[in-house]
């Protein structure tokens, strides 16, 4: 792997000791052996959110046999946004790929966000999965699709699927938008707010196969409500300029 690698794959975990080890194995299986601009030159930044159980110890065990391993840990517990920034900022990719930690989104759709990238105009900072067959709850599926249709008529960002944890993005774009807890949830819109342009992709979607969501349908309301006045009233005062240098 060399010093800067290409391409980061951010895993945020919280008490996932058991997806740890699956989901490493399947990222190197979908990226060893590729191109370095097809996303053959990688390191994998997990980030453990102060897990009371062993994940650190899971992740600290297998950096031994794989070398592109690199582990964050919150020596306090600060939520999946925090994980994610802290993650993209000790990442030293130009481009991050992020994946939820509980196994639910497919690494082997890490190459097919790449692969649009490379067909994308420049100005296109985001690549956003889209679980178009999600294989949740029928609550969290209707919880889900209730609050994307709000989302969306509020902030108009064009987005089916925010929540999707799967998604391709350049760290630069990435490090200038406003950082608040829960802002993961709403990434498309503050990169659409920075100027930039978004694209959502099909992607393939999982159950659960160990662990529980730390999330329920309650939670995510009540924050939701609050996020999105926020999220709207940072996008109403937004201002893009654009810049020469003469």
């Amino acid at each position: 792997m060399s010093t800067s690698p290409h391409l980061s794959v951010v895993v945020p975990v919280f008490n996932e000791r058991d997806n740890v080890a699956p989901l490493v194995h399947e990222i190197t299986a979908a990226l060893r052996g590729r191109a370095p601009q097809d996303g053959g030159d990688f390191e994998i930044v997990y980030v453990d959110d102060h897990s009371r159980d062993d994940t650190l110890a899971v992740l600290q065990a297998l950096k031994a046999e794989v070398p592109e391993l690199r582990v964050i840990h919150h020596v306090t517990q600060s939520g999946q946004s925090t994980a994610i920034r802290n993650g993209v900022k000790a990442a030293r990719g130009e481009w991050i790929a992020t994946l939820d930690g509980d196994g639910q989104n497919d690494p082997a759709d890490i190459p097919k966000l790449i692969a649009m990238r490379a067909s994308s105009p420049a100005e296109v900072k985001m690549f956003a999965g889209w679980r178009v067959n999600r294989q949740d709850s029928g609550s969290k599926r209707w919880a889900s699709k209730w609050a994307n249709a709000i989302r969306a008529r509020m902030l108009r960002d064009d987005t089916p699927d925010t929540g999707c944890g799967i998604k391709l993005f350049e760290r630069a774009a990435f490090l200038e938008l406003p950082h608040f807890n829960h802002m993961h949830r709403y990434l498309p819109a503050l990169m659409q707010r920075a100027g930039y342009r978004t694209v959502s992709v099909p992607v393939n979607h999982r159950a659960r196969s160990t662990g529980v969501s730390k999330y329920n349908n309650l939670n995510r309301a009540l924050v939701g409500v609050a996020d999105l006045r926020g999220v709207a009233w940072l996008i109403r005062r937004g201002k893009v300029t654009r810049t020469e240098e003469i």
